[in-house]
This record gives C-alpha cells, structure tokens and sequence, in this order.
C-alpha cells in the first residue's frame, strides 16, 4: 500500500498523522509509535485528536513509521516491551520477550509458590525479562542469571536494577562458568529454530540476533545441551523447564527421558501449542 504525501511540519495533528501512518504500517503500532514519542498515554490520542505536532516531534515520527514500514520492530523503535506485566528496555542485542515465555514463570511459581530462597537459574538470559520476573514473583529466591553474549548482559543488569530486582548475572556459554553451583530451579529459553528455517526471513526474527534463534539443523542443538548437562547442575528434586517449538515437545520430552528425569510434561501456551517441557531431577540412584 502506498501511503499520502506527509503533511507538512507545522500542520499535522494527531488525527492526521495517525491517518498518513495507517498508510504504512497498522495502526496499533502506528498508535504505539506515536504515545512513544509524545511520551503519552493511549487516552490522549483519542481525546484530542485535533492537537498539533511539534515540527521536530513529527519529524521523528515520521522516522519511527518508515522504520517500521521497512520491517524494523516497534519494540526495538521504541526500546521498551511488556512481560508479565512490567516493562523492560530491549535493544537489537537481545530477543525481544514474548508473551510465550509467560508460561515458563507460571511453571515457576506452579512448582515453587511459598518455597522461600529458592535457588534458580535462568540459561541464556538475554534482555532478562524471565530471570527479574522470578526474582520479583518468586518469595526471595537466589537467583543467577546468564548469556554469552555481554552485550545482552548489559541490558538484562540494567532492567534489573530500574525495577529493583536482585539478580546476580555471569557470562556465560551455558553452564560453562558455574563452577559446582547447583540450583532448585533451571529455566531456558534457547535458541530452538531450525537454521534453515525460512521464517528466520521474515518479520520481526530478521532483525533479532540469529544466535539466539538457530540452533542446528533441527533447532535442537541447544535443547539437547542444556538437557544433557542439567542433572549436574540440579539438586534432588530440582525442575528444569524449556522453552521450545510448536513441534518439538515430543523430542524434547525425549531428552528429558534419556538424561533421567521423571514426572515429564510439556504444557500448552496461550495459543493452544505445547511449547514449554520439563522434568523434576531425582538424582542418581
């Protein structure tokens, strides 16, 4: 579709630069991107539709709309993204969180409700949305967070500390820097897409970092390490849960079986998909 000539600056308001954007992009990101830059909440825009842009605020918009109209996402534009319901600051460095991974905190509290000073780690924690949100759900865990990617770390230490969450973060290749630590709880969210997987081409995943999306030519590669390597990282009794994809619960149940774990499940997300498995660790018999 192609969109009207932009109004000039000094004559745009509210109403018509969200009409020149729906040219463009769709309209709720053309709404989120516009209360990103008049810093506004969504009811303004609906209540004074007549109000003029500053000449510099519609410049900018204008930016922000060809961005998105080129593929870039909005949260990547606007820097911020929900989860669990608070907001945390994302960059091309890191994965942009996704309601998805809700599950994994609502398996968390599931299995550690009232357990207080839990011990858990979070693999691969990317902008740290999962690990701050456990420390924050869960009653005064321990909580370790980490990724390989220091840039990554830099975003996950910063959300922590804007909303007050005690996280104690290590770069890491998975398990590769924790020594003889081990935990009550690992949760992961890993890279699980298939290297080859056309959909890495499109949408948003074009603009994330495929490292943390690809992994091997089934997308298990990861899965299957982190599996393999979790009982000697877990006490007995210890749960890991997986994040993994729309059609790999049964092969990841699999894994969970050969490396010894009982009470294995996956469970179904929002969207009716199987798309987080895990296991409890009894320990060697």
């Amino acid at each position: 579709m192609r969109a009207a000539a932009p109004p000039p600056a000094g004559s745009v308001d509210i109403a018509g630069a969200l009409a020149w954007a729906r040219g463009l992009i769709d309209l709720m990101d053309a709404r989120v991107l516009l209360r990103h830059v008049l810093q506004c909440p969504a009811a303004r825009l609906v209540a004074w539709p007549e109000q003029r842009l500053e000449a510099a605020d519609w410049a900018c918009y204008r930016g922000l709309v060809e961005r998105r109209a080129a593929g870039e996402p909005v949260a990547y534009l606007t820097g911020a993204r929900e989860f669990y319901g608070r907001e945390f600051r994302v960059t091309p460095a890191v994965l942009i969180p996704r309601p998805d991974t809700e599950l994994l905190v609502e398996l968390a509290l599931a299995h550690f409700a009232g357990r207080r000073g839990a011990r858990v780690l979070d693999l691969g924690t990317g902008s740290g949305a999962l690990a701050v949100t456990l420390a924050l759900e869960l009653d005064a865990p321990e909580l370790t967070a980490l990724d390989r990617s220091r840039e990554a770390l830099w975003v996950a230490m910063a959300n922590a500390a804007r909303l007050g969450a005690s996280v104690s973060f290590v770069q890491s290749d998975w398990f590769a820097a924790l020594g003889e630590e081990r935990f009550e709880l690992i949760v992961a969210n890993p890279p699980y897409i298939a290297a080859a997987d056309p959909h890495l081409e499109e949408g948003d995943l074009r603009f994330e970092p495929r490292a943390a999306l690809a992994a091997g030519a089934a997308g298990l590669d990861d899965l299957a390490e982190i599996v393999a390597a979790a009982p000697a990282r877990l006490e007995a009794g210890g749960w890991l849960f997986l994040e993994h994809g729309y059609d790999q619960a049964a092969a990841v149940r699999g894994l969970l079986a050969d490396a010894g774990f009982a009470s294995i499940a996956s469970w179904k997300d929002i969207a009716g998909i199987e798309r987080a498995s895990g296991g409890c660790w009894r320990g060697r018999e």
